[in-house]
């Protein structure tokens, strides 16, 4: 029996090829002699980030912020929108390809329209995160309620049980799986919309810090607000299979218990 958790198991493959090319990034960078300016190596963005680490922190906070405001935001709108779906064939005709449409805008467009219209405050940076998180949540609430187990509704609908509880006792549970990998995939984009709100327009936050930064040649510093953006958005991930567990743990049990490739 191995000593170490299976989780951190799978995750040794990823963490040494990180680690590879993080030594590879450092020798590279100090053999050939780059400025600092240009591409500073991993030892000296880590020295610096730990200098500023305040800094860094107060920026990082009101990114957390709108990227929490609007993943919430996009989790409700995406929730009412495929239930809408799934209880109306017309509905769903009428909405799904404007939702596709919308994938569509380029959002580099319509950040600074938001911006314009609501201010510099946090609705700008949340709306931006929900119109990049939407969609991924919706479809997979929408996928998931299409592939409920018939049998299951039957029996209850034989018990007579109201449309209402059909949805609750068994459409619902049944999608959380696929609902579970819209909100992987959405929350992968989720703080990166919100930084590059902020890029538009913001008075504090990680994306001006990298755009102020960057106008000050502080690439390290840059380098550092990218390595934090990451760090947020890996945890999130991470976040997302531990909710999936509290919520859902006969999908879980159905994963052990699938055999290894």
């Amino acid at each position: 029996m191995s000593l170490l958790p299976s989780s951190i198991i799978r995750s040794l493959p990823a963490l040494a090829l990180g680690l590879v090319v993080v030594l590879v990034w450092e020798v590279c960078v100090t053999v050939s002699g780059i400025r600092p300016q240009l591409l500073p190596p991993p030892s000296l963005i880590v020295a610096q980030g730990w200098a500023f680490r305040e800094l860094i922190w107060l920026n990082t906070v009101p990114t957390l912020i709108e990227t929490a405001a609007g993943f919430t935001l996009a989790i409700v709108t995406a929730t009412v929108a495929a239930m809408i779906i799934d209880f109306s064939a017309t509905a769903r005709r009428a909405l799904y390809p404007l939702m596709v449409a919308s994938q569509a805008l380029p959002i580099v467009a319509i950040a600074p329209l938001l911006v314009l219209w609501f201010g510099f405050g946090l609705l700008p940076k949340a709306l931006v995160v929900a119109l990049v998180t939407f969609f991924p949540i919706t479809v997979g609430w929408v996928d998931g309620f299409a592939t409920t187990e018939l049998a299951a509704a039957n029996l209850l609908r034989s018990m007579g049980a109201s449309r209402w509880q059909l949805f609750w006792m068994v459409r619902v549970p049944g999608a959380l799986p696929s609902f579970f990998s819209g909100l992987r995939i959405a929350i992968s984009y989720a703080v990166v919309g919100a930084v590059f709100a902020e890029y538009v327009g913001a008075k504090n936050g990680l994306g001006i810090f990298m755009q102020l930064q960057q106008n000050s040649f502080r690439t390290d510093l840059v380098m550092a607000a990218v390595a934090m953006t990451a760090l947020i958005s890996i945890v999130l991930f991470i976040a997302t299979y531990a909710l999936e567990n509290l919520m859902a743990p006969w999908q879980a049990e159905a994963k052990d218990a699938s055999p290894p490739l």
